[in-house]
């Protein structure tokens, strides 16, 4: 994941300072979605009133934001740049990136660029999954690559069309017609804003996949909330100033404006002279009777970001992390409102879920309700599993997104699928979506973020409205959805009368559950201490049991994540069974052993590890700790009952004493909208038909080793059956193909229809 970030002032007067930090402020802003790199472009001179605009000045280096902030004013010292020069319009990109190809350097970082001249440059959040033939197709034809990225095809494939078409005659193209036709040869799955010197003040945004917004501030007078964006409302070009942005995340636009058009998927926004053209790009239908057809335009309205500026600082907090820990009371405060009822003394106390109240009836007559997630989201549904199966009745199965597509693990039409996401844009939880809804299961999305991925293709859902998370390891977020899904299983079964009075008592602890997570908060100190007695240690387990299994494994998964230290949850039940081989009188062991159900057990498990003299650190209920450690030898944390965020806590203090960035754990972001596997973002239609053309030659772009069958459209009648690795790829004359790729139980069928003609043929000559 990547973060992109474009500012665009119009007939207003910005000097190259502001618009640096401007866009340095946007990246600062979009960092918890990579810190590998980062790099950015803007213009030269602001005398861009010809046709061909002289080569913007690039600035790439690897590390974090700041590297590359000392970097372009070291240059600029260096270079004598006047950063006093003013402009009146001006159009500057800007990325920070999370390494997929090629490692973190200046060579691999953002802009991209189609030659030396800077020509076309291109911001690029995502995979594309085809560039190995683009590349190899573009190397033929005298292209020089010097980057290891995925990315760099798209700039040079730009050029490649624009020389192409202007060599035909075609002086009136224009910038939308090349990305266009660039998007007609791309797969996988991206956000790109691209800039030309060729379209000087100009600026083009795409989506397939990876979320992008569009933010728009009115500088003389306020556009009203809800107007079209076309040419005569929306952003008309009537020269009013304005200032137009684009960025991967409304975090970086809300400094500067709430208002903003949420770009949706296969949508193309041409940005020129203070307007927006919006166009709806679709692979299947830009071809008409042979010929390519310019989408149509799509008037679409603002809508206002529902987020504050103070929610996106660290205020009185050293660290993102940190605050959000402590935010954690005010969040599920905020989750919980208006969807707990507590009833008169006539009413019983009841859960109000809008976004799921017209589906209950079908989840109850459910076969079986199927979570799907990865790390600390699948960690949540884990923890609210025991509490929907006693309400429910129904069984309830986890499954890893990214397992689950590996095994294509059946999913009925009788099933209800719960996609839980953070973000709602994480790639492997989206593909699962397209599985399941392919499969006919309902879909039920449990997500942060408005109008996300999940949000929007789900059937229906609830946001857990914790607020914006900016620090990548998620904190009050964990906590958030665990509440949400034990309300989702209080309304599942809100029709059992037997089971009332338990719901109410649960409804009841829910109202309480904030104050007793400031109490928990107040360990703060506590946990510091005990995290100076861990930092040289290399090792860390965590036992859990029932209820707390899920709490082992997220408290471990934090450790690992930002303390860089391995860690490791463990069912307490499958101690004997490998597990206790580790123990000795070195190795930390945390045991959760609140007073639940499995309480006794976990006093089994500690009387175990104290016997083969483990080194212990025993989490219990206040009032427990005589219970728990008999002999004294174990270090006691007394808790309330709800102790969720405490591990957490821990990780926090862990990580700042080992001298590691809390809010950006290495190697990792914030949520993952990149593939791992090169197949294509449509990967839910097997059969998909794909038309290829690029003046001449023509290419096939296969994603993986898939059978092709190949028919001719124009040109003589005939019929091609050919294999293509990915490292390979055909050149085909300057005609129009048709693609279409089939799975092996088609290929299998038709080779075995072919096999069976043969074999006749040979009886009747026999």
């Amino acid at each position: 994941m990547c973060g992109i970030f474009a500012y665009l002032n119009i007939n207003v007067s910005r000097e190259r300072r502001y618009i640096l930090e401007v866009l340095f402020n946007g990246l600062r802003r979009l960092e918890y979605r990579g810190y590998d790199s980062a790099g950015m472009s803007i213009d030269s001179t602001s005398n861009l009133d010809s046709d061909f605009a002289p080569p913007p000045i690039l600035f790439r280096k690897e590390g974090n934001i700041e590297s590359l902030v000392k970097a372009v004013y070291h240059e600029v010292a260096a270079t004598d740049l006047n950063l006093e020069e003013s402009f009146s319009v001006h159009a500057g990109i800007a990325h920070t990136r999370w390494a997929t190809h090629g490692e973190p350097a200046p060579r691999n970082s953002h802009p991209q660029t189609s030659d030396p001249e800077k020509e076309f440059l291109v911001v690029h959040n995502g995979v594309i999954t085809n560039y190995e033939v683009l590349k190899e197709t573009l190397v033929r034809h005298g292209f020089t690559f010097e980057s290891e990225t995925d990315t760099e095809v798209i700039p040079k494939l730009a050029k490649f069309i624009f020389d192409n078409m202007n060599e035909e005659g075609d002086r009136s193209l224009t910038f939308s017609q090349v990305v266009l036709e660039v998007m007609r040869h791309l797969e996988g799955a991206y956000a790109l804003i691209f800039k030309s010197r060729h379209y000087p003040n100009e600026l083009i945004a795409c989506r397939r996949g990876s979320p992008l917004l569009l933010g728009v501030k009115e500088l003389n007078e306020e556009a009203s909330i809800g107007e079209s964006s076309n040419d005569t409302e929306f952003l008309s070009r009537n020269g009013q100033p304005k200032e137009l942005f684009l960025s991967s995340d409304a975090s970086a636009l809300v400094e500067h404006t709430k208002k903003v058009l949420m770009i949706e998927d296969g949508e193309v926004v041409h940005l020129k002279d203070g307007g927006a053209s919006i166009f709806k790009f679709d692979h299947a239908k830009s071809e008409h009777n042979g010929k390519f057809t310019r989408p149509a335009s799509v008037h679409r309205a603002l809508s206002v970001l529902e987020m504050e500026v103070e929610q996106i600082n660290k205020g009185k907090y050293e660290h993102y992390m940190q605050k959000e820990i402590h935010e954690q009371p005010e969040s599920l405060t905020t989750t919980m409102r208006g969807r707990l009822i507590r009833g008169g003394s006539c009413k019983s106390k009841s859960v109000l879920l809008g976004g799921l109240k017209d589906h209950l009836k079908i989840i109850r007559r459910s076969r079986r309700i199927v979570f799907i997630g990865c790390g600390t989201s699948y960690n949540a549904a884990l923890a609210a599993r025991p509490i929907l199966e006693e309400l429910s009745g129904i069984p309830v199965a986890m499954e890893i997104a990214s397992d689950l597509l590996d095994r294509q693990g059946p999913i009925y039409r009788e099933d209800t699928t719960v996609f839980v996401s953070q973000s709602g844009e994480t790639a492997d939880t989206l593909r699962a979506l397209e599985y399941a809804l392919e499969n006919g299961a309902l879909c039920v999305g449990i997500t942060n973020t408005v109008g996300s991925a999940i949000a929007r293709n789900t059937h229906c859902g609830v946001h857990i409205n914790a607020g914006c998370e900016i620090g990548v390891a998620s904190t009050k977020a964990y906590t958030s959805q665990i509440v949400v899904m034990a309300m989702l299983a209080l309304a599942i079964g809100d029709d059992t009368i037997s089971s009332q009075a338990r719901r109410e008592a649960i409804i009841d602890g829910l109202f309480d559950l904030p104050s007793k997570v400031k109490e928990v908060l107040k360990l703060d100190q506590e946990m510091n201490d005990l995290a100076k007695l861990l930092i040289a240690e290399q090792s860390l387990l965590v036992f859990g049991r029932g209820y707390n299994y899920a709490t082992a494994l997220e408290g471990a998964l934090k450790v690992k994540e930002v303390a860089l230290m391995h860690s490791e949850g463990i069912l307490a039940g499958e101690m004997k069974h490998g597990p206790l081989a580790l123990v000795d009188e070195n190795l930390p062991i945390v045991v959760v052993a609140t007073r639940d159900a499995c309480f006794s057990k976990q006093q089994s498990v500690i009387q175990q590890l104290h016997a083969r003299k483990g080194r212990l650190i025993v989490m219990c209920t206040k009032g427990d700790a005589a219970s728990v450690c008999v002999s004294g030898s174990c270090r006691i944390i007394e808790v309330p009952q709800v102790e969720d965020c405490l591990q957490p806590l821990l990780a926090y203090h862990l990580t700042v004493l080992r001298g590691h960035n809390v809010d950006q754990p290495r190697n990792l972001a914030k949520s993952y909208t990149s593939k791992t596997s090169f197949e294509a973002i449509d990967s839910m239609n097997k059969y998909s038909q794909l038309n290829l053309s690029l003046r001449p030659p023509l290419f096939i772009s296969p994603t993986s080793r898939r059978k092709i069958r190949i028919n001719q459209i124009e040109g003589p009648n005939q019929e091609k059956m050919v294999y293509i690795r990915n490292e390979q790829y055909m050149i085909l004359p300057p005609l129009r193909y048709q693609l279409f790729t089939m799975s092996d139980k088609q290929w299998k069928r038709e080779k075995k229809e072919k096999n069976c003609k043969l074999a006749n043929n040979r009886k009747i000559e026999d």
